[in-house]
């Protein structure tokens, strides 16, 4: 008996050895390029502004609670993270062994020159056999009420490296809820201030629409004494008709950004209340040294895609222990009888203790292309990981210049509004007493309009870059 379990033991050394041999390797995890250390001086403390530090107006901050209790998609999201959830519960079930509680009922009929139906039949003929321990002759009945168990043993790791990888992509799920809630706070603070954009040019577009009424009025009181034609009253009259017709544009741009904003906070319609200033540049982090890679793996992409790629070499780890034997233990006990009537006695009492060594012979050229395809999956996550590290620096880099670059145009541009403003009030005296004629002064109030309309798209614009800075910097809420 000793030397046919050391054979056993030698053959299963030998098998394991061999396997071994023909087992490929997984790839270790790449490191991503080195972030550009210029700019990137690692600060007394980390930049780490609140959603609502960053956004202080009170309406929008409303709105933000409204779209996570509402959005259809964020909460589409948050039943994916539950699933994922429950992919990881049932990951670390399969570590455990399984346990079934039931009955079995069968009833067999054996032909007549059969081994089993001669057997029942010399069983019964036995002298001084009871009746209890007699055989059906036509039915032979079968009752079992127990317990079964089975365990794989998860000597090679594969059932622990499937429960890692579930538990990553359930932790990515759930930077991916980050991500999903930072897009859509962006994409209302967006829409917010374009809605305020949308006033103040309604507001550019009113106050010039009564400094061109006014200059109408003069003209039409001139043409009357012979001092101006029929054709500068035709100009100013179709310059007021311009801007009446841009007016009803904006109010029909703002109902389209209410109507978005309410498809994102899951109501049919509103009038979204709203204050009256953009948001300003963010000098103060402006000011600040940045740690740049401190900064880019904490956003919630680039932290969700890290996350898969350790997922994807879980699954190649275990991919690579399906090569390997696989161990099982199977184990019954229950009451087992043909008798009815004895199924509860301590007699029928009957268990099974069950041990398996199986080793993949055939199967091994499908186990190698499920190897090659995780091992592929591994490399697709590095390179869409890397990419979203490159693209977080570019895209924080432009952000931060071009933050920069608005505080200027703006300046200029103030200054540019406030020059032409002069100029409306001597372009209408010189008017007056002759020195200029109607053209200077139509052109004088199209340019006080042009540029603060310039003005204020550039406002605009510092805005939205300001909101995707807070994005950019890995949008804390």
């Amino acid at each position: 008996m000793k030397n046919k379990i050391k054979q056993y033991i030698l053959f299963s050394g030998l098998t394991l050895v061999l396997t071994s041999c023909a087992v490929p390797k997984v790839s270790d995890i790449k490191k991503p390029l080195e972030i550009p250390m210029e700019n990137n001086s690692v600060a007394p403390s980390t930049i780490n502004i609140s959603l609502k530090e960053f956004f202080t107006d009170s309406h929008l901050q409303l709105l933000f609670d409204e779209v996570v209790k509402a959005n259809p998609d964020f909460l589409i999201a948050q039943q994916r993270l539950e699933i994922a959830n429950s992919y990881l519960q049932r990951s670390k079930m399969a570590l455990l062994p399984s346990l079934e509680v039931g009955a079995i009922v069968s009833a067999d009929h054996y032909g007549k020159y059969t081994s089993e139906g001669i057997g029942n039949r010399e069983t019964n003929a036995t002298p001084g056999i009871p009746n209890s321990e007699k055989i059906g002759q036509d039915i032979s009945p079968n009752y079992w009420l127990g317990a079964k168990s089975s365990w794989e043993i998860d000597a090679w790791g594969r059932l622990k490296n499937q429960k890692l990888a579930a538990q990553k992509r359930y932790m990515a799920s759930a930077e991916g809820i980050k991500l999903l809630q930072v897009e859509l706070f962006t994409n209302i603070a967006q829409l917010y201030y374009q809605l305020i954009a949308s006033d103040k040019k309604l507001k550019i577009y009113q106050e010039n629409l009564k400094l061109q009424q006014k200059a109408y009025e003069i003209i039409k009181a001139q043409r009357e004494v012979g001092k101006a034609t029929e054709l500068a009253v035709q100009q100013f009259k179709a310059q007021n008709n311009s801007i009446l017709a841009e007016l009803e544009y904006i109010q029909a741009e703002i109902v389209s950004a209410e109507q978005a904003i309410a498809s994102l906070t899951g109501k049919y319609g509103i009038k979204v209340q709203r204050n009256s200033e953009l948001l300003p540049t963010q000098i103060g982090i402006l000011n600040k040294e940045m740690n740049l890679s401190e900064i880019i793996h904490s956003r919630p992409d680039v932290a969700a895609n890290y996350l898969v790629l350790e997922a994807t070499q879980a699954d190649a780890k275990a991919a690579r222990a399906a090569f390997y034997p696989k161990i099982n233990l199977d184990a019954t006990i229950g009451l087992n009888s043909f008798n009815a009537e004895m199924l509860l006695k301590p007699t029928s009492l009957a268990a099974q203790l069950l041990g398996g060594f199986m080793v993949p012979i055939f199967n091994k050229g499908q186990l190698k292309h499920e190897f090659n395809i995780a091992n592929k999956e591994q490399e697709i996550a590095f390179q869409t990981y890397q990419k979203s590290i490159t693209t977080s620096f570019n895209e924080l880099q432009t952000i931060l210049e071009q933050m920069k670059i608005f505080e200027k145009v703006l300046q200029i541009k103030s200054e540019e509004v406030a020059a032409l403003d002069k100029g409306i009030i001597v372009s209408n005296d010189l008017y007056l007493t002759g020195y200029a004629n109607y053209l200077e002064l139509i052109n004088s109030q199209k340019s006080k309009l042009q540029s603060e309309l310039e003005r204020l798209q550039f406002q605009h614009e510092n805005t939205q870059n300001n909101i995707l800075l807070f994005k950019a910097l890995g949008g804390k809420l």
